[in-house]
């Protein structure tokens, strides 16, 4: 059964109303697993990573008895944080430069759903068909592509981004720098049978139904050999000037950030920026875009839509004041940066590695 989405804040709330830790912590590696499913709500900003905490303890949680699923969330802060701290120098070869690398490209097997193991096929239909991919799958993909086909992660990891409903900078271009080693100590890969483990098949006799000491010492398989250099765009609506009262103040909202609590108590003109140079430089399918617009429209009341940046509004200048959360992509935004919702707010200082983020926030 295919993942679905809403985007109506009620349906929302009852999924994540709706998460069983215990289940989660059993088989959130399977395909099959009992996963949350929440992961476009929080690229997206819809809820926050405090929210989901504070609702599991409201449930009589404890950090240690939702490890597993609260160590998911904080890899995502741990990820964000990262960004945070190193800005644009994510999107380069952060540790190491990847080994072994022979192009830039990727390989056509993957954007075809083309590569022979037939659970990955299926799983990028899906990803075409729902925009999302269950983790495992990711990072089966990316050592497919990287490790195995040798393509440098930058343009597979675009593509990956650009067809997901979750997709986020940091947790996409880090996970990807991961796996393909310029981000961890060393390369990730899996072979047949984990594969047919997790994924629910049974495959035998492909390039992948070896020993993971002779699986990389093999020349790139046939399938990943054809690569190219697709082009990826993003074609962002035309909209109307937006009608901006200037007797009250300006909230502007990204497609990082739909939260649907965020200051309601008070009378505002609401913006959703959507920033032509943001979308060219992280372009995002049609499919993710029509999500992002869907869900502000159905969380957001009266909500504007606005194709451009806050600096081509003039009206801005008008208003009593300009609110925007504090984020990498709101850096440029007018106005009061209100404080980003973190997991773990004690936390000071660089995350030098998950591990050792871990240690420090788990004894918060």
């Amino acid at each position: 059964m295919q993942p679905s989405f809403p985007t109506d804040h009620k349906s929302i709330l009852e999924r994540m109303r709706s998460i069983a830790p215990e289940q989660y912590a059993k088989t959130r590696n399977f395909s099959t697993g009992s996963v949350s499913y929440l992961s476009p709500y929080i690229s997206r900003g819809v809820l926050t990573l405090p929210q989901i905490w504070n609702n599991l303890k409201e449930r009589g949680y404890t950090i240690q008895t939702a490890a597993k699923f609260i160590q998911e969330l904080a890899w995502r802060e741990y990820f964000q944080r990262t960004w945070w701290h190193l800005g644009n120098k994510i999107l380069q070869d952060i540790r190491q430069p990847q080994q072994d690398v022979l192009h830039h490209e990727i390989q056509k097997a993957l954007t075809e759903a083309g590569t022979g193991i037939d659970a990955i096929d299926e799983g990028i239909r899906t990803l075409y068909e729902t925009g999302y991919a269950h983790n495992h799958l990711r990072m089966y993909i990316a050592g497919l592509s990287c490790n195995l086909g040798k393509a440098h992660w930058k343009l597979p990891a675009t593509w990956m981004y650009y067809h997901l409903l979750d997709g986020d900078i940091a947790s996409n271009t880090l996970s990807w720098q991961w796996v393909a080693g310029s981000f961890s100590n060393k390369k990730y890969i899996a072979n047949q049978d984990n594969i047919n483990h997790y994924l629910n098949s049974n495959q035998k006799k492909t390039f992948l139904d070896t020993s993971y000491e002779e699986i990389l010492k093999q020349p790139v398989p046939e399938a990943l050999q054809n690569t190219w250099q697709p082009a990826f765009a993003t074609i962002l609506p035309d909209t109307a000037p937006p009608k901006i009262r200037t007797d009250l103040p300006v909230f502007l909202y990204n497609s990082y950030w739909l939260n649907p609590n965020w200051h309601t108590d008070l009378p505002a003109n609401r913006l959703l920026i959507l920033d032509p140079v943001h979308f060219q430089q992280y372009p995002v399918s049609k499919k993710v875009l029509d999500f992002i617009l869907k869900l502000a429209v159905d969380c957001i009341p009266d909500i504007q839509v606005v194709k451009g940046s806050p600096q081509s509004i003039p009206e801005l200048t008008e208003v009593p004041a300009i609110y925007s959360i504090e984020h990498p992509i709101t850096a440029a935004y007018p106005g009061i940066k209100e404080p980003y919702p973190w997991l773990f707010p004690g936390f000071k200082g660089t995350p030098s590695s998950y591990f050792n983020f871990w240690k420090k926030v788990s004894y918060f």
